[in-house]
C-alpha cells in the first residue's frame, strides 16, 4: 500500500468534501477537519490494498509548483490544473485583501472551482464568496478565542499551584527528605504513579500499591538502582500530588 498516495488523496478528498458541502474548508487543526480526514483516509486505503502495486498519482505528477510560497497545490485532471493555476494567479493578483488571498490560495484546491468562476468579474466573485469567507473568519476567531481561554485557564491553574507550593513550603528536596525518613517496608506490586522527584543526584518515582498503607519507591542514583516500600503518609501523598500537578502545568 502506498500510504503517501493514500494520505494525499485523503487530504484532497477532505478539502473537496467541505468545499462542496459548505463553500469553505475548516482549519486542518480543527476536530471537524481531522474527523473527515480520518474517514477519507480509510476510504483511500481501501482503494490501495496492500497486495496491489503502488501506482503513481497522475494528479500529483502533473501538478505544477505553487506560484507563491504557501499556496496549495491544485487538484484535478492535468489539463485543468494548468489552466486553473493560471486563472488563480490572475484572480489573486486582482484581490488586494491579504486575508481573502490567503484563504483562497490555501483552501480553494479544486481546479474546477477556479475554472467555473473564471468568467465572473472580480467584484461579483468577491460578493459570491463573501459569506463563506465571513464564516471561515468567524470559525477561526472562535478557535483562537478558545485556545486563548485555554491558555489563560492553564496559566491561572499553574499560578494557583505554585502559590500553594510556596505557601506549604513544598520543595523537591524536602519531599525526598520525607521519603528518606519514612519507615522501610517490603516491596509490593506497583499501581498508579504518584510523583517523580528528580535532583542532579537522585531520581525517585513513587507509586501506590494494593495495600493502602504502603507506597513503593523506585530510585536511581548515579549508576545504582533500588526499590523499596515506605509507610504511606496522607500528608506526604497530598504534597506529592500537588508537586506532580505543578510539573504537569509547567
Amino acid at each position: 500500500m502506498d500510504l503517501k498516495l493514500a494520505r494525499e488523496e485523503a487530504i484532497e478528498a477532505t478539502n473537496r468534501f467541505f468545499w462542496d458541502k459548505s463553500g469553505f474548508v475548516p482549519d486542518q487543526d480543527s476536530d471537524e477537519w481531522e474527523d473527515e480526514y480520518r474517514r477519507q483516509f480509510e476510504l483511500a486505503k481501501k482503494r490501495h490494498p496492500a497486495d496491489r502495486p503502488a501506482e503513481t498519482s497522475p494528479i500529483a505528477a502533473a501538478a505544477p509548483p505553487a506560484e507563491e510560497a504557501g499556496w496549495a497545490m491544485l487538484s484535478g485532471p492535468p489539463t485543468q490544473i494548468r489552466w486553473a493555476a493560471a486563472l488563480r494567479a490572475d484572480r489573486l493578483n486582482e484581490i488586494r485583501d491579504p486575508g481573502i488571498r490567503k484563504w483562497l490560495a490555501t483552501t480553494w484546491t479544486r481546479s474546477k472551482s477556479w475554472i467555473d468562476t473564471s468568467t465572473l468579474p472580480t467584484a461579483i466573485f468577491l460578493k459570491r464568496i463573501e459569506p463563506h469567507y465571513r464564516e471561515f473568519c468567524r470559525q477561526a476567531e472562535e478557535r483562537a478565542r478558545l485556545r486563548a481561554a485555554d491558555r489563560e485557564a492553564k496559566a491561572a491553574a499553574a499560578d494557583e499551584i505554585r502559590r500553594q507550593l510556596e505557601e506549604a513550603a513544598i520543595t523537591v528536596e524536602g519531599l525526598i527528605e520525607l521519603v528518606d525518613i519514612a519507615d522501610r517496608l517490603p516491596v509490593l506490586p506497583i499501581k498508579a504513579k504518584l510523583a517523580e522527584l528528580a535532583t542532579a543526584e537522585r531520581n525517585l518515582r513513587l507509586f501506590e500499591t494494593d495495600d493502602p498503607a504502603v507506597l513503593v519507591v523506585l530510585e536511581k542514583a548515579g549508576t545504582g538502582r533500588g526499590e523499596y516500600g515506605i509507610e504511606r503518609d496522607e500528608g506526604l501523598v497530598a504534597d506529592l500530588r500537588l508537586y506532580a500537578r505543578a510539573l504537569e502545568l509547567v
